[in-house]
């Protein structure tokens, strides 16, 4: 039918799922320091330029990616 109307479950998964993101994120920050390999990979970005420093931590966005892809399929299906 109609591409503008979603079922009312799909918004409550999507907006579960956001919630789970953000819970994830926010725990990763609180340990993050403890953690002395993320954000330390092989291909994790960074540039010091004088008092100027750019941090991209590429690898471990993706690593976290999949990993985080893994879980919510498992929780979503």
């Amino acid at each position: 039918g109609d591409p503008m109307f979603q079922p009312p479950g799909a918004l409550g998964r999507l907006l579960i799922g956001l919630g789970l993101f953000i819970v994830v994120l926010g725990v990763m920050l609180l340990i993050a320091p403890k953690m002395p390999f993320l954000g330390r990979l092989p291909g994790d970005i960074v540039l010091r330029r004088g008092d100027f420093t750019l941090y991209f931590p590429v690898v471990t966005s993706i690593l976290l990616s999949v990993i985080l892809t893994v879980i919510l399929n498992l929780i979503f299906r």
